[in-house]
C-alpha cells in the first residue's frame, strides 16, 4: 500500500477510471453481440439498426480514449462487412 498521499489518491483515481472504463466496453460488447445475433438470424432490418447502434457506441468509446482509433475503426468495419453479407 502507498505511503504518500498523492499515490494514494493516484490509486483511488485509478480505480474510478478503470470502472469507467469497464462499464463502456461492457456496453460495446453487448451491442456488438446484438449485431451479431442479427446477423447469425438472417435478420437484415435489425441488423441495419444495430450496426448503427453499435457504431455510435464505438465512437462515443473511441472520443472518452477507452478505444484507441485504429481498434475502433476495425471493430466498425467488421461489423459493416458482415452485415453487408446479408445484402
Amino acid at each position: 500500500m502507498a505511503n504518500i498521499k498523492s499515490a494514494k489518491k493516484r490509486i483511488l483515481v485509478n480505480e474510478t477510471k478503470a470502472l469507467r472504463n469497464k462499464a463502456i466496453k461492457s456496453k460495446v460488447k453487448t451491442t456488438i453481440k446484438k449485431v451479431d445475433a442479427a446477423v447469425a438470424a438472417g435478420d437484415k432490418e435489425l441488423a441495419k439498426t444495430s450496426l448503427l447502434a453499435a457504431i455510435s457506441e464505438i465512437d462515443k468509446a473511441t472520443s472518452k480514449g477507452v478505444y484507441h482509433k485504429n481498434t475502433a475503426s476495425r471493430k466498425v468495419s467488421r461489423l459493416s462487412k458482415a452485415v453487408n453479407t446479408l445484402a
